[in-house]
C-alpha cells in the first residue's frame, strides 16, 4: 500500500473517535466543493431555463417539457452509475484498493450501455406526447431540443463513474474545478447558439441542447484526464485492458444501483407527471412551474451535496465496521442538510416575487399571469423545503449501508402512491390547479421524509448493518 492510501484525507478517512464536532467539520470539508459543484451543475440547466425564457413563454415551457421527459431517464441513469461512490468508499474503508480499478472501470461499462438502452426512447419523444395530448407546437419545440442534445448522456453517465471515484478519495475540489469551467463554457456556449450571437446561426432551442451536451462532453473528458494524470489516481490504470469485462463489479453496480436510480427516477418522475398536469392548465402554469421548480431545485443541491457526502462517510466507516462512526456521520448529515432547508424555506416566504422575477421580466405584461402563479408555487415549495432536505440526506446514508431495495420501496410509495393521487384530486377534482399540484409535491416529499429518517434510525434494529457487512 503506498502513502497516498494510508494517508488521512480532509472529510474522508478520519479517525472512529470523532466528536460530533469533529464530524461536522469532517462532513463539511468533504461536502462543500460538492455542495457548490451540485450548484454549478444545476445552474447549467438554470442558464438554460433563464435563455428560454429570454426567447419567451412557449420556448420556456417546450423546454420544460423536454427536461420533463429527458431528466428522469438520465437522473436515473446517473443514480445507477453512482454506485461506484458507496462501492468505492467501502473498499477504501476496508483497505480493498483493487476493487477501486474493478468499480470504476465496470461504471464507465454501466454508462455506456444504460445511454445506449436509453437513445430510442428518447428520440420518440413526440410520439409520447402526442399521446398525452401536449401541445402540438410546444411539443415539436420539445422534441427538437432532444433530437440534437440525446446523446449527452453517454458524457453524463460516464462522467459519474469518475466522479464517484473522485469523491469518495476526498477530492472534491476538482469536480468543483472542472464542474464550474463547464458552467462558464456553457453559458457562452448556449447564449451564442441561442441566439445566434458571435457569428454562430440562431438555433434557439436546438442550441441550447447542443451547448449542454458539449459541455457534458467537455467534464467528461476533463475529469476522465485527471484521474490518468494525478499521481494519486493514474496507479489504477483506469483504461488498462478496459475492454476486459468483470461481472462480479458489473452486477454489484447494477444491483445497488438499480434502486438508487428507481428512487430517483420515482421523485423525479413525479416531478415531472406534475409538468405533464401543468401543461394540461395551460402554458402560463408550465411556465410558473419551471421558474418555481428551479429555484427549489437550486436549494436542493446543498443538501444533495450533504447527501453524497453522507454516502462516502458511512460507506468508509461501514467498511472499517465502525458502527458509532456510520451513526455519528448519519445524523450529522441529516441535521446539516434539514437545518439549511429551513433557511431556504423562510426566503421562499418571504420574497417570492423577488426570487420569480428573476426568470420573468416583471415589466413585460405578458408575463403578469405566469408571474403570479409562480410567486405561488415558490411559497408552497418553502413549506416542503425541510421534508425535502431531510429526505434526501437520509436517502444517502442508507446508501452508504448498501441499504437501497427498501427505500426505494418507500420512495414509490410516497411519490406515487401518495404525492400524485393527492396532487391530481386536488388539482383537477377540487379545481386548485396549479396550487393543488403543488401541495401534492409537499404531500409526497413529507412521507418519503420520515419514512427514510425513520429508517436510519432503525437500522441496526432492522437488521441493515448485520446483513451487509463483511
Amino acid at each position: 500500500m503506498s502513502s497516498a492510501d494510508a494517508a488521512p484525507v480532509a472529510g474522508a478517512d478520519a479517525p472512529a473517535s470523532l466528536t460530533w464536532a469533529q464530524e461536522a467539520r469532517a462532513t463539511f470539508r468533504l461536502a462543500w466543493p460538492l455542495i457548490v459543484a451540485q450548484l454549478a451543475q444545476n445552474l447549467l440547466f438554470t442558464t438554460d431555463v433563464v435563455l428560454m425564457g429570454w426567447l419567451g413563454p412557449k420556448y420556456l415551457a417546450a423546454g420544460t417539457l423536454a427536461n420533463a421527459f429527458v431528466m428522469p431517464f438520465m437522473l436515473t441513469g446517473i443514480s445507477i452509475v453512482g454506485a461506484v461512490a458507496p462501492l468505492v468508499a467501502q473498499a477504501r474503508g476496508g483497505r480493498r484498493i483493487k476493487d477501486v480499478r474493478r468499480v470504476v472501470r465496470q461504471g464507465i461499462w454501466a454508462a455506456i450501455l444504460i445511454s445506449t438502452i436509453l437513445q430510442p426512447i428518447l428520440l420518440n419523444i413526440g410520439f409520447f406526447y402526442g399521446l398525452l395530448g401536449q401541445d402540438p407546437e410546444i411539443t415539436g419545440l420539445a422534441s427538437s431540443y432532444v433530437m440534437f442534445g440525446s446523446w449527452m448522456l453517454y458524457p453524463a453517465l460516464a462522467a459519474m463513474a469518475v466522479r464517484s471515484m473522485l469523491a469518495a478519495y476526498g477530492d472534491t475540489r476538482s469536480i468543483l474545478v472542472i464542474t464550474v469551467a463547464g458552467v462558464i463554457v456553457n453559458a457562452f456556449a448556449a447564449y451564442a447558439l441561442m441566439f445566434g450571437h458571435f457569428g454562430l446561426p440562431r438555433l434557439e432551442l436546438k442550441g441550447a441542447a447542443i451547448a449542454t451536451g458539449g459541455v457534458n462532453l467537455f467534464m467528461f473528458l476533463a475529469m476522465l484526464g485527471y484521474a490518468l494524470r494525478h499521481r494519486r489516481f493514474k496507479r489504477f490504470n483506469l483504461l488498462v485492458r478496459f475492454w476486459r469485462p468483470d461481472w462480479e463489479k458489473f452486477r454489484a453496480i447494477f444491483r445497488i444501483g438499480i434502486p438508487i436510480g428507481l428512487t430517483v427516477a420515482a421523485e423525479v418522475g413525479l416531478f415531472s407527471c406534475a409538468a405533464l398536469l401543468m401543461g394540461r392548465l395551460g402554458t402560463n402554469e408550465v411556465a410558473a412551474h419551471a421558474v418555481a421548480l428551479q429555484l427549489a431545485s437550486t436549494a436542493f443541491m446543498v443538501p444533495l451535496g450533504l447527501g453524497l457526502a453522507a454516502t462516502v462517510r458511512v460507506g468508509i466507516a461501514y467498511g472499517r465496521d465502525d458502527l458509532e462512526g456510520v451513526r455519528k456521520a448519519g445524523w450529522t448529515g441529516i441535521a446539516m442538510g434539514t437545518g439549511f432547508m429551513a433557511f431556504t424555506a423562510i426566503l421562499f416566504l418571504a420574497i417570492p416575487q423577488t426570487l420569480v422575477g428573476i426568470f420573468l421580466n416583471p415589466a413585460d405584461p405578458g408575463n403578469a399571469t405566469a408571474l403570479g402563479l409562480a410567486a405561488t408555487f415558490l411559497a408552497i415549495a418553502g413549506i416542503f423545503q425541510l421534508a425535502d432536505g431531510a429526505q434526501v440526506v437520509a436517502a444517502h446514508a442508507l446508501r452508504g449501508l448498501s441499504d437501497t431495495k427498501v427505500p426505494m420501496l418507500l420512495a414509490l410509495l410516497g411519490y406515487w402512491a401518495v404525492g400524485l393521487p393527492i396532487a391530481y384530486a386536488l388539482g383537477f377534482w377540487l379545481d386548485w390547479r396549479g396550487t393543488g399540484i403543488w401541495l401534492g409535491l409537499a404531500a409526497g416529499l413529507a412521507f418519503v421524509a420520515v419514512v427514510l429518517v425513520a429508517r436510519f434510525a432503525l437500522r441496526e434494529g432492522l437488521g441493515r448493518i448485520a446483513r451487509f457487512r463483511r
